[in-house]
């Protein structure tokens, strides 16, 4: 048996974290001694490592109660995890393409700067009118 202690330890997650994930029903309600400690079994720190990594791995609350509520099912039933993983993947990517566009424009906005601070400033004026951008981001 764990202490929420432990947990946090073992798992790197912090202990009010732990509490949220109960609250949100992800975690399952701990046992509980004489004098109303938490305690936690082997189970319990399985699922807390699964939550862990896929919040590491960016999913949403939702995508992963979802996912722990695959567990146990068979056949069809899990093409939901395929699309979850699916899904995240595409988010992911559109996330990159749309940090490589900000990377695009911040380093044109900053290129701009030809260290001559006699004259506007060229990139206070690229920051403060968005129509001097090369694109959208």
């Amino acid at each position: 048996m764990f202490t929420i202690g432990d947990l946090s330890r073992q798992t790197g997650v912090k202990v009010p974290t732990i509490r949220f994930y109960e609250e949100k029903g992800l975690m399952p309600p701990p046992g509980r001694t004489a004098g109303n400690q938490r305690r936690y079994d082997h189970t319990a720190l399985r699922r807390l490592r699964f939550i862990k990594h896929t919040r590491d791995l960016g999913l949403p609350l939702a995508d992963i109660e979802a996912l722990l509520s695959l567990e146990g099912a068979r056949g069809a039933d899990l093409d939901r995890a395929h699309q979850i993983a699916e899904q995240q993947l595409y988010d992911l990517r559109d996330r990159i393409r749309r940090l490589q566009r900000l990377e695009t424009e911040l380093a044109r906005i900053a290129d701009a700067c030809d260290g001559e601070h006699g004259r506007v400033c060229a990139v206070l004026h690229a920051f403060g009118d968005h129509q001097t951008c090369s694109g959208n981001h």
